[in-house]
């Protein structure tokens, strides 16, 4: 028994080394948008240190992932002649309508060359609901891992596919979400080892279910009482236990990812979730931004049922909390955020909640892409298509301001020697070119 259990434990510890090489999932492979192992560059442009530059099909806000030697995205692509649109929900504002049948793709993109390796039309649809003016049909970003890229387009179906080549696994049809104000969806799936997880909060029954990645045959599904949240969960093993941690408006909770079962849960953040949680060295921290501004730091030792009011929660902020951006944590426990979206940047010192900052960035205003880092560089996009670049330390400085000639609103990968930045028209590779 001893020496099987060994065997388990080796196996895992290489599969987690194997991770944090890669960036496989929203926020990377840490889920809080630190890449331990990259060294990006400082400085580019459309003519220095772009190592190509790829043109994508269609419409996506769904940040790229990277696995071996092949980055994957999500794209739609309006086909046909002009439709009919469905009728929209209540308060629906500032929105577009689906005038035509998407066509839904998952591609992948060879990382030396830039060329497209495979492209695959999984579905083709008009969809039932509009989306908000900023956002796509393509929003939710693919998870990767040696054998299968999964991506969820939501209402529209959710994939499994070998990650080589492109052929279908599975797919699962969960039916059409109905989305506050018919904004759009944008929860990401997340995969631990061979449990696929995707949450599924809207206006009507919100539920959270699980999947053998393998097959696609469910292994738990549990309702929840939530309106609709865009925010992706994260998952956190302690000792024996992985938790699914889900950050939304009725409460925040931590669900024993074996089974469902919801080990503690604590109330307070607003409407429309959007940030994902992060966490680091037992504390996950939770935030929102809209009708009014909340964010928690839970202590994950003894959690267990309601935590509102106990000395679980080391920290409560009320104001300048992140809404659709999600926060980077170092691994110094150090917190980045925006406020709002705006190009206001909070630091705060993660296990006491003091404040580091904030810092006005010049010159750079909205913000959807989460802050990402690496090495002690912190990396910013902007929609505008600027990254700006500074030094994580106690008196940051900045290092670097690059422009491109894209608007950007999905989240960079960072994996090597190089950042992926996705633009509403290309893709990019930047790194060091040789001179």
């Amino acid at each position: 028994m001893k020496t099987a259990l060994a065997i388990l434990a080796f196996s895992a510890s290489l599969h987690a080394a194997n991770i944090q090489t890669q960036w496989g999932q929203w926020r990377g492979p840490l889920g809080n948008g630190f890449a331990p192992n990259a060294d990006p560059p400082l400085e580019w442009s459309e003519t220095k240190n772009v190592r190509w530059k790829t043109p994508l099909p269609g419409l996506g806000h769904s940040s790229p992932v990277v696995w071996g030697d092949l980055v994957f995205l999500t794209a739609a692509v309006p086909q046909g002649e002009k439709l009919p649109v469905p009728k929209q929900p209540v308060g629906a504002h500032n929105n577009l309508d689906p005038f035509h049948k998407l066509r839904f793709i998952v591609l992948a993109v060879n990382r030396i060359t830039g060329k497209i390796a495979w492209q695959k039309i999984v579905h083709t649809k008009q969809p039932h609901q509009s989306i908000h003016e900023s956002g796509t049909w393509a929003s939710n970003s693919p998870v990767v891992d040696d054998e299968h890229v999964i991506a969820s387009f939501g209402s529209n179906g959710i994939y499994c596919l070998k990650a080589k080549t492109g052929e279908l696994v599975w797919k699962k049809d969960l039916g059409n979400m109905q989305v506050k104000h018919g904004h759009g969806e944008g929860a990401s799936p997340v995969l631990h080892l061979n449990t696929l997880v995707i949450n599924w909060d809207h206006e009507g029954d919100s539920f959270i279910v699980a999947f053998d990645k393998r097959t696609g045959k469910p292994l738990w599904r549990k309702p929840r009482n939530e309106p609709t949240s865009w925010s992706t969960p994260i998952t956190v093993t302690r000792g024996s236990t992985t938790q699914l941690i889900v950050s939304a408006t009725t409460a925040v909770r931590g669900y024993d990812l074996a089974n469902g079962n919801v080990l503690w849960h604590v109330g307070g953040l607003p409407h429309n979730v959007v940030a994902s949680p992060v966490h680091g060295n037992g504390i996950v921290y939770a935030g929102a931004s809209y009708e009014k501004r909340t964010m928690h730091a839970i202590n994950l030792a003894g959690a267990k049922g309601d935590l509102t009011g106990t000395d679980n929660i080391r920290w409560t902020r009320r104001a300048a909390t992140p809404y659709v951006p999600s926060p980077l944590l170092m691994p110094d426990d150090t917190l980045y955020f925006f406020h709002h979206y705006q190009g206001f940047l909070s630091k705060v010192e993660g296990r006491t909640g003091r404040d580091l900052g904030p810092f006005r960035l010049g010159g750079m205003k909205n913000f959807y892409a989460s802050p990402v880092a690496a090495k002690d560089r912190v990396y910013l996009t902007d929609r505008a298509g600027t990254t700006l670049v500074f030094s994580h330390a106690a008196n940051p400085k900045p290092l670097a301001r690059n422009k491109l000639n894209d608007s950007f609103s999905a989240s960079a990968a960072i994996a090597g020697e190089a950042i992926y930045l996705r633009g509403e028209k290309f893709l990019y590779c930047v790194g060091k070119t040789e001179k």
